[in-house]
Parts: C-alpha cells; sequence; structure tokens
C-alpha cells in the first residue's frame, strides 16, 4: 500500500482555522487604557468646573494611579510584541491613517500630563493623606517634594503647569477622550473581522472606560457626596452600554450573514454565557441594581457594585478581544 502525505497549506497556527493573535495582555492593555482616560476626564471635567476642592478624590488623588495604570498597560502592550525592540520606532512618524499611530502618540501625552497633574497638587495630596490619617507615605511626598525643588528643570515645569493648569486641562480632556475612544476604534479598524468592523465600539469603548473610572473613584474615596455623584453617572452610563450592546447586537443581525455569524458568538455561541451572565448581568444590571438600591436607602458598600463594573470592563474586552479573531467572512 502506497503512503500519502497530504498537507493543508492553510493550517496555520495562530492563522487558521481561526486566527489566535492577541490574548490577555491585549485585552488587560485596553481595560487599563479605558480605566486611566475614565480617570482623568472626570479629573478634567471637574476641575474646570470649579470643583477641585468638594471632589478632591476625583480632581487631584485619582490621577495618582492613572500613571501607573497606563505604564503597566504599556508594559503588557510591549510584552505582547513579537519584535520589542523595535518598539521605538512606532515613535519615529506619525501617520494620520493609522490608530495604532493615533494610540502610541496619545498614549504619550497622556503619560506626561498624568504625570504633571498630581505633582501639581503635591501639596494638596499631602494634606488628603494626613486626613485620612495615612502619614506614613509621609516620606514618599516629601521625598517628591525634595525632588522637585532640588532640580530646577522638574521645578520650572511644575510651576508651569501649576500656573497654566486650565489650559492644560483642556488638552487632557481632549487626549481622554481620544484614547478612550482609541481602545475601540483600534479594533473595528480590523475590517477582516466582522465582529471588530463595527462603528459602534469606539463609543462603546468610550462609555465603558469612563464607567470603570466613576467606579474606581466611587470605590476609593471617602466622601459621601463624591460617591454618590459618581454612583449616579455610572448608572447613566451603565444605561448608555447596554443601548450600544442592544445596538450592535440587532445591527450585527440585520447584517449580512457573517455578521450573523458574529452575533451569535453571543446568541447560543461559545460566548453568550460569558457575555451575557458575566458581563451584562454580573458587570452591568447587578451594579446598577445595587447603586439604585442604595438610593433608596439600603445599605451596600460601595466597594461591591465599583469591583463589579471594574470586573465587568476587563471582561468584556476579554470577550471582544477573543470572540473578534474567531469571527470572519467565510471563503
Amino acid at each position: 500500500m502506497e503512503e500519502q502525505l497530504l498537507v493543508n497549506t492553510r493550517d496555520i497556527y495562530g492563522l487558521y482555522p481561526h486566527v489566535h493573535v492577541w490574548g490577555f495582555p491585549i485585552a488587560a492593555y485596553l481595560f487599563l487604557g479605558g480605566l486611566a482616560a475614565g480617570i482623568l476626564l472626570f479629573a478634567t471635567i471637574y476641575y474646570l468646573r470649579g470643583k477641585a476642592d468638594e471632589m478632591p478624590f476625583t480632581v487631584k488623588i485619582a490621577p495618582i494611579f492613572t500613571f501607573l495604570i497606563i505604564m503597566v498597560g504599556l508594559v503588557l502592550l510591549v510584552y505582547d510584541l513579537h519584535h520589542k525592540l523595535y518598539v521605538w520606532q512606532l515613535f519615529m512618524t506619525f501617520r494620520i491613517e493609522s490608530p495604532m499611530s493615533w494610540g502610541a502618540w496619545t498614549l504619550v501625552g497622556v503619560s506626561v500630563f498624568s504625570l504633571l497633574w498630581p505633582l501639581s497638587y503635591i501639596d494638596d495630596i499631602e494634606a488628603y493623606l494626613h486626613e485620612r490619617n495615612w502619614r506614613r507615605l509621609d516620606g514618599v511626598t516629601n521625598f517628591i517634594r525634595k525632588f522637585i525643588h532640588k532640580w530646577k528643570i522638574p521645578h520650572f515645569i511644575i510651576l508651569m503647569f501649576r500656573k497654566y493648569r486650565t489650559f492644560f486641562a483642556y488638552i487632557l480632556l481632549i487626549l481622554s477622550v481620544i484614547l478612550g475612544i482609541y481602545t475601540g476604534i483600534l479594533l473595528s479598524a480590523f475590517n477582516a473581522h466582522p465582529l471588530w468592523n463595527n462603528s459602534i465600539l469606539g463609543p462603546l469603548f468610550l462609555v465603558s472606560g469612563v464607567s470603570t473610572g466613576s467606579a474606581f473613584v466611587m470605590w476609593l474615596s471617602n466622601n459621601k457626596k463624591e460617591r454618590a455623584l459618581m454612583s449616579t453617572i455610572d448608572m447613566v452610563l451603565i444605561a448608555v452600554e447596554l443601548f450600544f450592546i442592544v445596538h450592535m447586537i440587532m445591527g450585527m443581525q440585520a447584517g449580512p450573514e457573517a455578521y450573523k455569524q458574529a452575533a451569535h458568538l453571543f446568541l447560543g455561541g461559545e460566548f453568550t454565557v460569558m457575555f451575557w451572565v458575566v458581563f451584562v448581568g454580573f458587570g452591568l444590571v447587578l451594579p446598577f441594581i445595587l447603586e439604585a438600591m442604595e438610593f433608596k436607602g439600603f445599605h451596600i458598600h460601595p466597594a461591591v457594585p465599583a469591583l463589579l463594573v471594574l470586573m465587568g470592563g476587563l471582561v468584556f474586552r476579554i470577550i471582544m478581544v477573543n470572540a473578534g479573531q474567531i469571527s470572519e467572512y467565510p471563503f
């Protein structure tokens, strides 16, 4: 008997039968980018509204975390790259038609501003920490203050940032919106995947990121009015997010066969339970109910709905990254 070896040239690991190039690091990077955008968006909006003293955590304290959040996201992004040593080349040019180029330069701008913003509030931050009896962090704030005053260039930069903080706040507000919406546009630019090739992904990711930002502030703030305001905003954002999700599913169901197959991933396919139960149920509907119960007088610890929203935001991006790679046009 003659033995024959059959080779399928389309059986390529990571590309066929389904693309599997991006994993958890990219999903986490998109989540962290949206979270940082949401935190900075609220900080700049309420600063420009003159609420810096009424909402100290939102405006002055929460942005402390954004630089660390962005750095972790960048580490995950570089980790996922195949040619890690060439990442610097992305910053040697700017292509206006490339979402990746927009995102790279936006991250640079947001990283700089997210570092300068809390540094310009170093005295207020120290007072806030004393108010919450966190004096053990005095060594950190003293070190930062001495570093700023010792070196002329950092000291000059901080003084200029304080002087023109309102001007820089407008710039940071715009950059925050771009960063939040970019995380969705990055996926929607891949036309070969029907689930991603959707114009609503940009606004949906922006709203989701801002929702996680409000949840973050609601979780860690010790100001009741601040928490109540963020809870109210989060309920509105959750409602908008649910509207976008329903609109996205209905749009795909009304589209060509490839889009219907992409929608089937959430309507009976392998991501159905994770999408509707974990993300929509526990990440959106349940925190909305808990926040509504809080307004009705029930005692709900703010960490519970806040952590559910943050968990839902991460799960949503894990689902979209993985399901989007599976969705494809038929040959």
